[in-house]
């Protein structure tokens, strides 16, 4: 048994910007939601059984009260942001398993699910479906791994570690020292890719990384200015590895089997052809 746990946010935006303009009888844009339920078809259509598909119902969270600068949705175009409670309506007439996300991101809801699915013995592997460098830190092995559907590359823990220098526990600590623009946190001034990833290869966590630099025995640039920053900035680094860090807490489903796809419900035809229908001309 294959689960596939799907980023829906990530795979709205990117349909989105990927396809032409296309509207319902009243107007409505529907391009985004046709693209990713088509994609998703297509995913069952090629064998995907188990699925299950998160999305930001509403893109703040519990995360921008701990930092005033995290992501929000201003910004984001009205025509895309409409099509998220449509997509979600779309999915689950669909017969998709759908966790729509407030207080929590739909990261943690992927995080999550990966997690209990990776300690059903029934489940062969869990591929995460999305290329957001959050969701290395879930990577498992050759067991969970992740997935970028645009590209077809298939990411496992090995993978993580060519691809970042870390293994996938220290993920959220890497992603405190260099930021992550994308979710709105800097990280700490001068730590780039290149010394997180020699620094943390050795110590893994931000707390084992000493103050001396001199114990470092490390391969990194002005590694006294580091050691610098990271003694003055701790606490802060601290704060973002906690942004960073996903949350597995979340209750989204009881067992693998809510996940198995059963078909579409009787409202899912309507909803189609809704979708594919022409807007009216007045």
């Amino acid at each position: 048994m294959e689960v596939h746990l799907i980023d829906g946010t990530y795979e709205l935006f990117r349909h989105y910007y990927a396809l032409p303009s296309a509207k319902d009888p009243d107007g409505r844009e529907v391009a985004a939601v046709r693209g990713v339920v088509t994609s998703v078809l297509g995913m069952i259509t090629s064998g995907a059984t188990h699925v299950g598909v998160a999305t930001d119902h509403i893109i703040e969270s519990f995360r921008n009260r701990l930092w005033s600068g995290y992501k929000t949705g201003a910004g984001i175009e009205p025509d895309l942001l409409s099509q998220f409670p449509l997509l979600e309506e779309a999915l689950a007439v669909l017969g998709i398993t759908v966790w729509p996300m407030v207080e929590f991101e739909a990261d943690d809801a992927l995080a999550a699910a990966a997690e209990m699915a990776a300690r059903d013995t029934r489940v062969d592997r869990v591929i995460i479906c999305t290329p957001d460098k959050d969701l290395a830190q879930c990577v498992r092995g050759t067991r969970v791994v992740q997935m970028d559907r645009r590209t077809r590359t298939v990411r496992d823990e090995a993978g993580v570690i060519a691809r970042f220098g870390v293994p996938p526990e220290s993920i959220p600590d890497y992603l405190a020292l260099v930021g992550d623009a994308a979710d709105g946190y800097p990280g700490l001034p001068g730590w780039g890719a290149k010394s997180a990833a020699a620094v943390l290869a050795r110590f893994h966590h931000l707390e084992a990384i000493p103050d001396d630099w001199r114990t470092w025995s490390v391969n990194a640039a002005n590694a006294a200015r580091l050691a610098r920053t990271l003694a003055s900035e701790r606490e802060q680094a601290m704060l973002f590895r906690r942004l960073a860090t996903l949350r597995t807490d979340v209750t989204v489903f009881d067992s693998v089997d809510d996940l198995r796809w059963q078909g579409p419900t009787p409202a899912f035809a309507p909803l189609a052809a809704r979708l594919d229908a022409k807007p009216q001309t007045r």
